[in-house]
């Protein structure tokens, strides 16, 4: 698709009308101006759609373009966002959240400071409580070079990602029959062991707001009721970081006594792919290692 932006300001949202207008004013407050705001509204039944019509009405410096699908979840509407956005860059806004005034001009300044002869799917800047204040762990020198792997050793936290939206559309985000929930890892992963590098910035540019409703707030139950998704999840990360033998039985225990109340031992085994003979006496210790708990 022919680029018409520097950035497409990507934002899924489901029944989030009460708060969306946070991010849409932070947006008419953005020092840079070449972008679009894409938003992807994933079935909600609220009023999301009539206040965003009433936005595109305003006489705004960037385009508002709203489309809607059946509830699909998070990565559903990345995918769809994905075939649509007009932009070189591809920047997720969740609904719950807002940027800093400066936030897109700093976006673009960072996509000119990449150096052109390695090999980058994008970068990141910090998400923070306030403008001043994160709990993420900060760079010496500003930033750090690394990949999405290393987020598992070098980079804590949720950080504010923006990938080329060139790059992203080879990673569309794989979609299971009754699953609505798959984490976005997946796909940075898959970069990541592709030899793909992320800058990432100690700058504050998106400030979060968890809704009890969000799925951060959710915790780990949401993995818990999308096993197919949270199997490949896991073990994609046993492959790209070699886990040893003790560490992947680890992962196959924990997975089974999660999935084995709402999963066959045959799921259980083709989702974290591991031997199904092994599902049994995996089952056996969860159960009699409950049944010492009891009695204590």
């Amino acid at each position: 698709m022919e680029e018409s932006f520097f950035i497409t300001v990507f934002t899924p949202t489901f029944n989030r009308a009460y708060i969306l207008e946070n991010l849409y004013r932070s947006l008419q407050r953005q020092s840079f101006r070449d972008f679009e705001w894409l938003i992807v509204d994933d079935g909600s039944s609220d009023n999301t759609q009539a206040l965003v019509e009433s936005w595109r009405g305003e006489d705004n410096p960037f385009p508002i373009r709203y489309v809607r699908q059946e509830n699909g979840g998070k990565c559903r509407a990345i995918n769809h966002g994905l075939k649509l956005a007009q932009g070189k860059l591809f920047f997720t806004v969740d609904s719950d959240d807002y940027l800093t005034d400066d936030a897109l001009e700093k976006v673009a300044r960072w996509e000119s400071e990449l150096p052109k002869d390695q090999k980058f799917c994008g970068f990141a800047g910090n998400l923070g409580l306030t403008p001043e204040q994160t709990p993420n762990r900060l760079f010496e020198g500003g930033y750090w070079d690394g990949t999405a792997l290393d987020r598992y050793g070098q980079v804590d936290g949720e950080r504010a990602y923006a990938f080329y939206t060139d790059v992203h559309r080879q990673y569309f985000y794989p979609e299971f029959p009754g699953e609505t929930f798959l984490t976005e890892a997946v796909t940075w992963d898959q970069m990541a062991h592709d030899g793909y590098k992320m800058r990432f910035y100690n700058d504050i540019i998106r400030i979060w707001e968890y809704q009890d409703n969000g799925l951060t707030k959710a915790g780990y139950q949401i993995f818990l009721d999308n096993p197919q998704g949270t199997g490949l999840f896991f073990r994609q990360k046993a492959e790209y970081l070699h886990y040893d033998c003790k560490t992947r039985l680890g992962m196959w225990y924990g997975f089974t006594c999660d999935a084995m109340d709402r999963c066959t031992n045959r799921q259980i085994a083709e989702y974290i792919d591991m031997p199904l003979w092994l599902v049994g006496p995996m089952k056996a210790v969860h159960n009699i290692l409950q049944l010492i708990r009891k009695k204590r």
